[in-house]
């Protein structure tokens, strides 16, 4: 769905800097989520899966394309 865009992005970019940012949002959205499990005191197994179902869903949106 968004890969267009991502490798457009990444085109435009160019690799080394297209990585480099994708590094940062990356570990923006993991800060998000242990942010918010730390809120409602949700455990680091379930944090750990949280995670792992972004990077999932975010390879099947594209957004890791």
């Amino acid at each position: 769905m968004f890969a267009p865009i991502v490798i457009l992005t990444r085109n435009c970019l160019g690799q080394v800097k297209f990585n480099k940012l994708r590094g940062k949002l990356i570990a923006v959205h993991a800060q998000v989520i242990v942010h918010f499990c730390d809120y409602f005191h949700i455990s680091h197994i379930t944090r750990q899966n949280l995670i792992r179902l972004a990077r999932d869903n975010g390879k099947r949106l594209g957004f890791l394309a």
